[in-house]
Formats: C-alpha cells, sequence, structure tokens
C-alpha cells in the first residue's frame, strides 16, 4: 500500500507577506519514491492548489463585505445627522459596529490579497457605496460628471483587481 503524505505550512510570501502554503511528499510504505508515485503527488499538488484557490477567492468576497460596511458606517452617520437622544445613540451604534467590522473584514481579507491592493479596492468599495447612498438617500444630485467620476473609479477597482497576484 502506498501513503500519501500532505503537510502544510504556512510561511509568509516574501514579496507580499501573505501566507503561503505548500509542503508535499508522495512516498511507499518504504519510503522511497522512485518515479511511481508521482499522480500521488500531481493529486496532492492539485488538492494544495485549489485550498489556496478557494482561501483566495473566500478572502475576495470577505473584501468585499469589508467595503460594504464601510457604506454601511457611512449611512448610519448620514443618518445620525440632526437625529438628538436615543436615535443619535443607536445611530452612531451602527456606525460603530460597521465600522469594527469592517476593519476586522479588511484586516482579515490581507491574508492573502496584498494590502496595495486590498486597500484601495476596499476604500473604492465604500467611496462608490457612498456617493450611490448619498444619492439614493440622502437626496444628493446625481450629475454627470459625479457619474462619470464615480465609473472611472470603478474602472481603476476592476483594474486593481485584475492585476493583483
Amino acid at each position: 500500500h502506498k501513503r500519501l503524505e500532505l503537510s502544510l505550512l504556512s510561511e509568509p510570501d516574501p514579496k507580499s507577506g501573505a501566507a503561503t502554503d505548500y509542503a508535499i511528499s508522495a512516498c511507499s510504505p518504504s519510503g522511497e519514491n522512485g518515479g511511481k508515485d508521482t499522480h500521488f503527488f500531481k493529486i496532492a499538488r492539485l488538492f494544495v492548489i485549489l485550498q489556496q484557490l478557494e482561501r483566495h477567492i473566500m478572502n475576495w468576497i470577505i473584501l468585499i463585505l469589508a467595503g460594504m460596511c464601510e457604506v454601511g458606517f457611512t449611512f448610519c452617520l448620514g443618518r445620525s445627522k440632526g437625529m438628538d437622544g436615543l436615535q443619535w445613540w443607536l445611530w452612531i451604534g451602527g456606525f460603530v459596529v460597521f465600522y469594527m467590522l469592517s476593519m476586522v473584514l479588511l484586516v482579515r481579507a490581507t491574508r492573502t490579497i496584498p494590502i496595495g491592493t486590498a486597500y484601495p479596492v476596499w476604500t473604492g468599495i465604500g467611496a462608490v457605496g457612498s456617493v450611490l447612498v448619498g444619492i439614493l438617500f440622502f437626496d444628493e444630485p446625481a450629475t454627470f460628471w459625479r457619474l462619470f467620476f464615480i465609473t472611472t473609479l470603478i474602472a481603476s477597482i476592476v483594474g486593481l483587481k485584475m492585476v493583483a497576484n
């Protein structure tokens, strides 16, 4: 019987500082490989690649949620304007919760996404979302130039995503 050993080690990537998983070995009971176990190695490597891909995709989803939480805290901040008493405290409480959640999710996303990509994407989602919330909920103007520059910001975010390793 042959045995497949798969050990995952978390080491920081020297380029981005993100964790990298690796280390696979396939061996026979005697410990000799002799070229016969290469299919085991390929299967193990495939599992590691799939795990890394899943983690990376999950961190992009987490980053998008972090950006949406940023929109949430700006919405709460906008709603607190003109409020007093308990209503003001509730909106500010929502602001604090969304702010903290946004920060925690941003930190979590940067495990595999470089900070130079994650931070601009996070702030871009927040900026675009905040402008849209302002237009939809706070009667802010939706001028051509405002929408034009929001579109260029979205294009920049997509571009950063496309060039991210």
